[in-house]
């Protein structure tokens, strides 16, 4: 709702926090504490499952790996390990290895620790703007994501119920599907390892482009392994299958604003031994290629 009581645009009067308060919220969870010169302490949200979000980790770690280094220097890739479930209830330590300092790269790397133990692992690199030669692919043909239905007018009563906590906690990224979200086309059975989705920080962001990556790194462990799950019928919380992020790598190619929307094109090319694996493409609204995803996952259907 909007301070004149009036509902936002894309607001739903389901309780669920949208807009600029959740997007406010993510922010404040990605600012960090900083409590020595290389470490960092970080919380999650008090309405947090049983297991914190795998991209709050992902997020809060670049954001820890970021303040050490030049803001001149833009990060260009990040690879990490989900090692154990995070603890909700307790602060996360981001303890930070300033790897290399070189003259056009910077390499730093990420542990976070909760109880004593890693729960986490990511190497960062950044680089200063350099020319270069280009291309990159094409941007599939897509709708608009203003045509596309909001999740609150996707999500009914009856799934609200199935979903349990996770459909009621705040929803500071706007997710639009532009294929058929998993939870619906599995009534019809299995299709294409292939998910696509429209997404974008529901509000506004100031202009750290620091601050846009970690945005963008958090949202893109949202709807990743949607693609696994399409390919077999079933979806989390409707059918007996259980997952976690085991993985994850991003490429980030070019500048942009997380608050402007991104197309999140998703394909599953495998997936064997209990683990589905999932590769994303993040394209802005004109159609640029801006970061590339991949995932390892776990996911086991139950008997």
């Amino acid at each position: 709702m909007t301070e004149d009581g009036m509902a936002a645009p894309g607001a739903a009067d389901d309780g669920v926090l949208r807009g600029q308060a959740a997007l406010d919220g993510l922010v404040a969870l990605l600012d960090l504490e900083r409590i020595e010169e290389n470490i960092f302490r970080g919380v999650s949200p008090d309405d947090s499952p049983v297991r914190v979000f795998g991209g709050q980790v992902a997020g809060q770690a670049l954001v820890a790996a970021g303040r050490t280094v030049p803001p001149e220097r833009r990060v260009h890739s990040l690879h990490a390990y989900f090692i154990r479930g995070g603890d909700p209830s307790v602060p996360i330590v981001y303890e930070v290895d300033r790897i290399r300092d070189g003259r056009s790269f910077t390499t730093r790397r990420v542990v976070a620790v909760q109880h004593g133990k890693a729960i986490f692992a990511l190497s960062a690199s950044f680089q200063v703007d350099e020319p270069g030669i280009g291309h990159a692919d094409p941007m599939p043909e897509v709708p608009a994501p203003e045509s596309l239905p909001t999740q609150a007018e996707r999500i009914t009563p009856e799934l609200r119920e199935r979903f349990g906590a996770w459909a009621d906690r705040p929803r500071p990224i706007d997710v639009r599907y532009v294929s058929e979200p998993p939870w619906l086309s599995r009534e019809t059975g299995p299709r294409d390892a292939h998910n696509q989705v429209w997404m974008r920080a529901d509000g506004t962001l100031d202009g750290d482009h620091m601050l846009h990556v970690c945005v963008l790194a958090y949202a893109s462990d949202m709807t990743l392994l949607d693609a696994v799950l399409a390919r077999h019928g079933v979806y989390w919380g409707t059918d007996k299958v259980i997952g976690a992020s085991l993985d994850h790598a991003m490429w980030f190619h070019r500048p942009f604003r997380a608050d402007e929307w991104i197309l999140y094109d998703c394909l599953s090319p495998s997936a064997s031994g209990g683990r589905g694996l999932a590769t994303g493409r993040f394209f802005t609204r004109d159609g640029q290629l801006v970061a590339t995803v991949v995932q390892e996952g776990l996911v086991r259907l139950l008997d």
